[in-house]
């Protein structure tokens, strides 16, 4: 397989274990991601403002402990971070799992959960991204990149799929059961690793100093500085129809969670096609301005799915925004690896995080608003500011169009 130039980076024995802790990983998240939001519901009387409020609770600690996730990828053990965030993750779910088949489980105890889920990530993704480079040649990045991103995509669309089915017979508790095994595998899987042992650099300096050093080096280059902004840009607004997505699919399709299931597997059989497609184009050499392009269509996709009213029309509508979603992401965390020194390259994916967890200053206001318009209406206004603010930055940086 390795021979197909789509899965070159294949050939490597570590990057073979990494995609299979990948797929474990994002399979135990993507199955919770289902799991955890039919049960908000279920205890919210389903209310989207509750799903934004458990995706804040995720979210915000990513904002503030990124950086210092990416602080330590650059001076400890890339490997053992994950391994001891795997295992957080593993115990927290089995947790979860025991309070929820006991019936013990309450919306604060999925705000806590959310909290803590939110710490692991901010210390776990700097440090699975940037193992990367340790373990692929510099040449092949963006192959690598876009089949890690792939291992996602493809839990994507086998993870909503078999929660929703699985939560009919073995409900939200056995679910996640499963999903604590999983992480666990993913953590010995990440043990099988031979590189990645190592830090990339021997700091003098303090953590606050590596911190400082890491975010002035992004914002000082132009380039990483316009590919930060745009995925600040497009997590405040092209995200937000993921945590909402459940309380819609109530509201206008009126599903029930083997349903959901589906329409996130759509979701992430088009993310798993537009990774691929990435992966397949190592030799383009227009790829700030392709990204430009992707963000545009991104918004527009979101708009159009906003407005679906049946479900045979949702289905390829959501296949649409996963494949150009994903390809825009995975697309970006390939040119900052690239354009990012190896000793800094664990900050600057922190940085990308950061991006990440400022997600409920949009999912928040846009549930808040779903509450008053209707969760259909508030998820137009999101794509809608997507378009407006990508023509507004592509005009303002005309350096990041010219990127190669």
């Amino acid at each position: 397989m390795s021979r197909l130039a789509v899965l070159h980076s294949l050939k490597y024995r570590d990057f073979r274990w990494l995609v299979i802790s990948s797929f474990a990983s994002f399979m135990a998240m993507n199955m919770q991601m289902i799991s955890r939001g039919w049960l908000v519901l279920r205890l919210a009387n389903d209310s989207p403002f509750a799903l934004s409020l458990v995706m804040m609770a995720f979210s915000l600690p990513i904002t503030f402990l990124s950086l210092i996730g990416g602080a330590l990828a650059d001076r400890f053990s890339r490997k053992h971070i994950i391994v001891v965030c795997q295992i957080g993750n593993a115990l927290l779910t089995f947790t979860l799992a025991t309070l929820d088949q006991a019936g013990l489980i309450r919306f604060w105890h999925l705000l806590v959960v959310g909290l803590i889920n939110g710490s692991l990530m901010a210390f776990n993704m700097p440090s699975r991204q940037s193992i990367i480079s340790n373990i692929v040649p510099f040449d092949g990045l963006t192959n690598a990149i876009a089949l890690s991103s792939s291992a996602l995509n493809l839990t994507r669309i086998a993870g909503p799929g078999l929660a929703g089915l699985l939560i009919i017979y073995i409900d939200t508790s056995g679910v996640f059961y499963l999903n604590s095994g999983l992480y666990l595998f993913a953590a010995l899987s990440i043990a099988m690793l031979r590189t990645g042992k190592e830090p990339a650099s021997r700091s003098r300096k303090s953590m606050s100093g590596d911190i400082r050093e890491g975010f002035s080096y992004a914002m000082k280059d132009p380039i990483l500085l316009g590919l930060i902004i745009m995925l600040f840009l497009s997590t405040l607004f092209g995200f937000p129809y993921i945590p909402l997505l459940p309380a819609w699919a109530r509201e206008v399709l009126g599903v029930r969670s083997d349903s959901l299931g589906l329409l996130m597997m759509m979701m992430g059989l088009g993310g798993f096609t537009g990774t691929m497609i990435l992966a397949s184009l190592q030799a383009y050499k227009k790829r700030g301005a392709l990204l430009l392009m992707t963000c545009l269509l991104w918004g527009v996709a979101i708009c159009i799915f906003s407005k679906s009213t049946t479900y045979t029309i949702t289905l390829p509508l959501l296949f649409i925004v996963g494949l150009i979603g994903q390809f825009f992401m995975t697309l970006s965390m390939t040119l900052l690896q690239v354009y990012s020194s190896v000793e800094m390259r664990g900050r600057v994916m922190s940085i990308s995080m950061l991006t990440f967890g400022l997600m409920p200053l949009s999912a928040v206001p846009f549930g808040a608003i779903a509450e008053n318009i209707g969760t259909a209406n508030s998820l137009f206004y999101s794509g809608a500011i997507l378009i407006v603010l990508t023509i507004i930055f592509a005009l303002w940086d005309r350096k990041l169009s010219e990127v190669a």
